[in-house]
């Protein structure tokens, strides 16, 4: 079974399932994490969305480069969990199924590409306190001791 974290899912919405790959990514000592800056702010694991017929690395080293400009090495599944949650963007609630990777942030090709969204280098530390989501909290607190 697959811990949930969050918000307990209504009976009086539809969820849609929507797999997802996250990474923790350490380098020197801090983590590269990604600020979504609209609808409102919020710290993240930089990842997001597989699109339909995309593997779930692929989607990884998409989403990671969207989001920070980083290319990435490396990527090894440590888990995965589940929250409900309403997407703005989409107007869609959502099941969102979070697997979360350990990876290397290799090289920064550019900024990111993803509209609203700005890196950030954190220690692992006040990541798991800044970080808004208590899944991708929860993943950091746990593989702490490895970034």
């Amino acid at each position: 079974m697959i811990r949930r974290y969050g918000e307990i899912p209504s009976r009086h919405h539809r969820y849609r399932l929507r797999p997802g790959a996250y990474a923790i990514l350490p380098r020197g000592g801090q983590l590269l994490l990604t600020m979504q800056h609209e609808p409102k702010p919020d710290l993240q694991l930089p990842g997001g969305g597989i699109d339909p017929g995309e593997s779930p690395l692929r989607a990884l080293h998409r989403e990671v480069f969207e989001e920070t400009g980083w290319s990435i090495s490396a990527p090894r599944r440590v888990g995965a969990f589940r929250r409900f949650v309403f997407m703005p963007e989409y107007d869609l609630w959502a099941e969102k199924l979070c697997t979360i990777y350990l990876a290397r942030p290799a090289l920064q090709l550019g900024d990111p590409s993803e509209p609203h969204h700005s890196i950030v280098w954190m220690p692992p530390d006040a990541a798991v306190r800044g970080l808004g989501n208590a899944g991708d909290r929860a993943f950091v607190a746990m593989l702490d001791g490895l970034a």
